[in-house]
């Protein structure tokens, strides 16, 4: 977070470090990183939303996925923590 992207504010990365802690939480419950379940876990709008993780795509922390929605008809974005991120945590653990 020591690198902002451009025109980038603290604000914003202050927000995207709390969604992240989201969707840790998320990830060890084993519930999956839908739009609709962040936004039935935070209670902010799916534009909110989209604000945050779209910053976190390009930092390369979320990887996303296109899937099929719950009806199987249209498309729904699945996010997954990069790999990377929780090799970064391992090596900070055994420091």
């Amino acid at each position: 977070m020591d690198n902002p992207l451009d025109g980038e504010t603290a604000q914003s990365r202050l927000k995207q470090v709390g969604m992240m802690s989201v969707l840790y939480y998320m990830y060890i419950g084993r519930r999956p990183l839908t739009l609709s379940n962040i936004v039935e876990e935070t209670g902010l709008t799916r534009g909110g939303i989209n604000e945050s993780v779209d910053q976190l795509i390009k930092r390369n922390i979320l990887i996303e996925k296109k899937i099929r929605n719950s009806m199987g008809r249209g498309r729904a974005r699945l996010f997954e923590i990069s790999p990377h991120i929780f090799e970064k945590l391992e090596a900070f653990e055994k420091a």
